[in-house]
């Protein structure tokens, strides 16, 4: 690990301050991601200015019947607070199927919406990354891919985003509040992260020196009619291979509204926002939804060893409409699969 300086900052303004002034700063909260890629050298920030102490983990009512998670909330305070579990308990799964719970005790809201990809190459400074160094190619790319994205990839990354807790907020669509320079302003949770495109390096779109305040839940949390699915290759701290968050509302069988959203499968969490539309107005049965998850996984593209992440999408997809249209609800599964 390279050496740095370490700043902990008494307020907003003061932590904007000192990473747009200092070259090379990064923000750090709980560090549960941070903190592993700076021993493996993927990331060497040389100051960095600790949010860990301001005010910014209250979870409170919106005026607008909404409600507001503080970025410096922990996961684990914001998957058990009463509100989470009673009115977007889509969001108290997902991010109980993800990591552990000492992690969950440390990490934040903020960080888990900063988490970089967990790509094998992205970590192995020995080989080619152009998300860790731009320019130099990707080595996931005819390599070993089992892990890797089947929507909106492109010839210069094919990494997935691995958070489980982003996947139920695409579905809900929160705002995402930040501060920086030019003061305050509000980002959609669909334009917060980035496909790769040709700025692989770029996993979202905050500005330099922005900080994250916090994230803004509509009031609508889909509380009785949801799921999230997760595949992943064993029972306990493995990351996606497939997940779905699904929400439904219903007029007796018809459906009168969906959420969406994949994990697993892109650089940012994939909301399928035409495949809601599919939903709406249809009935909720299971040749309705094995049409709809025939059309999310139309345009999949595979790179090799992850082939069979398209029909597990598809079938992901059916599943957890099921059982978001019956009110059942399971969070993990172990995927088994013979091929490497």
């Amino acid at each position: 690990m390279n050496s740095f300086t370490f700043h902990r900052a008494t307020g907003v303004d003061d932590a904007v301050r000192e990473t747009t002034r200092h070259t090379g700063a990064a923000y750090i909260g709980g560090g549960t991601n941070l903190i592993d890629l700076m021993k493996e050298n993927v990331m060497r920030p040389s100051y960095l200015v600790s949010v860990a102490k301001l005010p910014l983990a209250a979870i409170e009512a919106l005026p607008d019947g909404g409600l507001r998670l503080g970025a410096m909330a922990t996961n684990a305070d914001t998957a058990w607070h009463e509100d989470v579990k009673s009115r977007y308990p889509l969001l108290n799964q997902a991010i109980l199927a993800g990591a552990s719970p000492q992690l969950r005790n440390a990490a934040t809201n903020g960080g888990n919406l900063m988490q970089r990809t967990r790509c094998l190459y992205f970590y192995d400074l020995a080989t080619p990354c152009n998300k860790r160094e731009p320019g130099t190619g990707c080595s996931a790319i005819g390599g070993f891919n089992r892990i890797h994205a089947i929507f909106g990839a492109s010839d210069q990354c094919i990494a997935t985003h691995p958070s489980d807790m982003c996947v139920a907020l695409a579905a809900l669509a929160p705002t995402v509040r930040v501060s920086g320079p030019d003061g305050e302003r509000s980002i959609a949770f669909d334009d917060f992260h980035r496909l790769p495109g040709d700025q692989p390096e770029k996993d979202n779109n905050l500005r330099p020196g922005e900080l994250i305040i916090s994230l803004d839940l509509p009031a609508k949390g889909f509380s009785k009619n949801f799921s999230y699915l997760k595949l992943r290759d064993r029972q306990s701290y493995a990351f996606a291979l497939i997940s779905v968050a699904a929400g439904l509302e219903l007029d007796g069988t018809t459906i009168t509204d969906a959420r969406l959203a994949l994990g697993g499968v892109a650089h940012k969490p994939w909301r399928d926002q035409e495949a809601e539309q599919l939903l709406i107005g249809q009935p909720a049965t299971v040749e309705t939804f094995a049409r709809v998850a025939a059309q999310v996984v139309s345009t999949a593209v595979g790179q090799g060893s992850n082939d069979f992440k398209i029909e597990l999408a598809r079938r992901a997809v059916v599943r957890a409409l099921k059982q978001a249209a019956e009110g059942s609800q399971q969070a993990t599964d172990v995927f088994q699969n013979s091929n490497p």
